[in-house]
């Protein structure tokens, strides 16, 4: 099927619109409302209906299908927290088989305004009733780095030290589902925390990386960004472990330079003591002599 293009999907949306009464305004937020978003056929179009007699739309499944052909669709009733009566909000997330996505939101109406003034992030693309208040400019400055206090950033700090030593015993076990866990859910979140810090340290905290930090190999030097890229691993012990030690040095580099910056101390002994306990190959016999070597063989 050929992938239509964002005019064809705007038409699409708006027409909808124009021709079903109950709908009495329109407006598209996320990555297209987003000036500074780069811009390719991926980009999911967020639109928001508000509505009148919202159930209506609720109770046919099937009105939806307007909008093409899906590979698959999440509604808001297929989420496993969430019950009916759904009276607030309602939401259709579409992959279509041309390659486009929508994540269309339904609001009641009469609540369009206070919805709208939540998002600094939209663009309004109607509205019947002429009674949406006035839209500042797209602004991402909500999404940007926000500057760490000194106890989050040693929060941060501690954190990744102490968990690292999970994974680890988890790969000298052999237990992986454990190790990954605890590398992913834990280690890797307090390193992106960091690098994305160091990022806004360099960009006086006016920037955005971007949801789940997509934007930051944009940021990072080249051999910054082949240790964040290295520290995703493949299906082994051995590489899982090369996976911590890139985590580590990027921590190491990241958080001196963000302490550096803002006046903050990093821990360069839970920093040293640490990396001797993961290097040791289980054999604590040979933390103490990881400890004592010249700087230059660490």
């Amino acid at each position: 099927m050929k992938h239509r293009s964002e005019q064809e999907m705007m038409q699409l949306i708006l027409g909808t619109a124009e021709k079903d009464e109950r709908i009495r305004a329109v407006w598209i937020n996320g990555s297209r409302a987003n000036p500074y978003a780069p811009k390719d056929q991926y980009q999911d179009y967020d639109i928001v209906y508000a509505v009148r007699e919202m159930g209506s739309f609720i109770d046919d499944p099937h009105w939806i299908d307007r909008f093409g052909e899906r590979v698959i669709m999440q509604t808001r009733s297929d989420q496993l927290d969430s019950q009916p009566p759904y009276t607030d909000w309602y939401i259709y997330l579409c992959q279509f088989i041309d390659g486009n996505r929508i994540d269309l939101t339904l609001v009641p109406a009469e609540k369009a305004g206070e919805r709208i003034l939540s998002d600094r992030m939209c663009r309004v693309l109607l509205d019947k009733d002429g009674t949406l208040p006035e839209i500042l400019p797209a602004d991402e400055s909500g999404y940007w780095v926000k500057k760490p206090t000194e106890r989050e950033y040693l929060c941060t700090c501690n954190e990744f030290w102490w968990v690292a030593t999970y994974v680890v015993k988890g790969i000298w076990r052999q237990e992986m589902p454990y190790a990954h866990g605890m590398m992913n859910e834990v280690v890797r979140p307090m390193l992106q925390r960091m690098v994305e810090w160091k990022i806004g340290v360099e960009h006086n905290f006016a920037v955005n990386p971007g949801k789940m930090g997509k934007y930051i190999e944009r940021y990072l030097y080249s051999d910054q960004w082949r240790l964040f890229a290295g520290s995703f691993c493949s299906g082994n012990y051995d590489d899982m472990l090369r996976g911590l030690f890139s985590m580590c040095e990027l921590f190491r580099i990241a958080g001196r330079e963000v302490g550096k910056a803002l006046g903050y101390a990093y821990p360069e002994e839970d920093d040293r003591r640490t990396s001797a306990y993961l290097r040791c190959g289980g054999r604590f016999e040979r933390i103490e002599a990881i400890l004592n070597e010249p700087a230059e063989r660490k």
